[in-house]
C-alpha cells in the first residue's frame, strides 16, 4: 500500500508536472487514508479495499469535526488514487465510485474594497524592505498571482519595457500578466534602490528577498501582510490570497472580461472564476441596501 502511494506521488509529480505543495498536500490525505486501512481496517494489499472501508474513514473523518469541504477534499484526493490503481496496478473495481462527495456550502471570498487597497499600498519611504513591500503589494494587487507564485518569480520573468511578468503556475503552465503602471513604478524604484543592498554582494534569481538576501518565504510573506494591515487599521481578516480576490472582483465590477480574468488568474475551469461574479452580486445587493432610501 505504501508502495503504491509512492508511485502514485511520483506519477503526480512527473507526468502531471504538479507542484510540490500540491502534491505534498495529496500526501497528507493518502498518508491518513492508508494509514486508518492498515490500522483501523488491517488491510495490507490496496486490492483488498472495498466501499465500506472508504465509508469507515469518511466516518472517522466527521467524527473528527474535520470540515465539509476538507472531508470533499479528501474523497477528491481518494477517487483519484484508486483510479491511478486501476490503470497501473492489478487491481479490478475502484470501491470509491458510488460515493457522494459531500455538499460544501460555498463561501464568497474576503475582499477590500477599493478604499481598503489603497490603504494598503500606500507606503512610502527610503527604507529598503518598505520598498520591498509596497513592489509585492502593487504586483500581487496588479496581477492576481498567487502568494507562492509572485515568490517563485526570478529576473528573467521580469519584462519591464513590454510591461508585464511571466509566470509558471498550477501544473507548470506558463501565463503572461499585464503589471499596470503603478506595480511597474514599485518594481522598478525595488531593483533600483532596494534589492542590491538586500542581496548584499551575493547572487540570487529569485526577485523578492528577506534581509538575508535569501528568497522570501511565505511565511515571511504572511507576518509582513499582516503587520502593514494592522499598522494601516484595516480589520478584515486578510488571507495570502485577499488580493488576488480583490483583483478579480474589482476588475470585473468594472466591466472587465469573465474569460480574460479567468485566464490572468490561470484558472483552468471557468466555473472557478466564476465565484467572483457572485461576489459582485452580494456587494451590489449590499449598497442597494445601505443607500436604496427605498430599500
Amino acid at each position: 500500500m505504501d508502495h503504491a502511494v509512492k508511485d502514485y506521488l511520483h506519477y503526480l509529480s512527473i507526468e502531471r508536472g504538479l507542484s510540490q505543495n500540491t502534491v505534498s498536500s495529496y500526501n497528507r490525505d493518502l498518508v491518513q487514508y492508508t494509514k486508518f486501512l492498515q490500522q483501523k481496517c488491517e488491510l495490507i494489499e490496496v486490492k483488498e479495499v472495498q466501499r465500506v472501508h472508504i465509508m469507515q474513514f469518511l466516518n472517522s473523518l466527521y467524527d473528527a469535526n474535520r470540515s465539509v469541504s476538507t472531508i470533499a477534499r479528501i474523497l477528491s484526493t481518494i477517487r483519484s488514487f484508486h483510479q491511478f490503481l486501476i490503470r497501473e496496478y492489478d487491481v479490478n473495481h475502484d470501491p470509491s465510485l458510488h460515493i457522494e462527495t459531500p455538499k460544501k456550502n460555498r463561501t464568497l471570498p474576503k475582499v477590500l474594497s477599493s478604499n481598503e487597497v489603497e490603504m494598503l499600498l500606500d507606503l512610502s519611504g527610503n527604507d529598503p524592505l518598505r520598498i520591498r513591500n509596497k513592489a509585492m503589494l502593487e504586483v500581487l494587487y496588479a496581477t492576481g498571482l498567487r502568494v507562492s507564485e509572485l515568490l517563485s518569480l526570478t529576473m528573467n520573468d521580469m519584462h519591464l519595457t513590454m510591461g508585464f511578468v511571466r509566470c509558471i503556475g498550477k501544473g507548470s503552465k506558463e501565463r503572461i500578466i499585464p503589471l499596470g503602471s503603478h506595480a511597474q513604478k514599485a518594481i522598478e524604484n525595488y531593483l533600483e534602490h532596494s534589492r542590491s543592498k538586500l542581496l548584499k554582494g551575493k547572487r540570487e534569481e529569485a526577485v523578492f528577498l528577506n534581509h538575508h538576501g535569501r528568497p522570501m518565504s511565505r511565511q515571511g510573506f504572511w507576518k509582513i501582510l499582516k503587520a502593514i494591515a494592522k499598522d494601516k487599521g484595516i480589520k478584515k481578516e486578510l488571507t495570502p490570497h485577499t488580493l488576488r480576490h480583490s483583483f478579480a472582483t474589482h476588475l470585473l465590477e468594472n466591466g472587465a472580461d469573465l474569460r480574460a480574468v479567468q485566464e490572468m488568474l490561470g484558472h483552468a475551469d471557468i466555473s472557478t472564476t466564476q465565484i467572483y461574479t457572485h461576489v459582485t452580486k452580494a456587494r451590489l445587493k449590499d449598497v442597494y441596501k445601505n443607500f436604496h432610501p427605498r430599500a
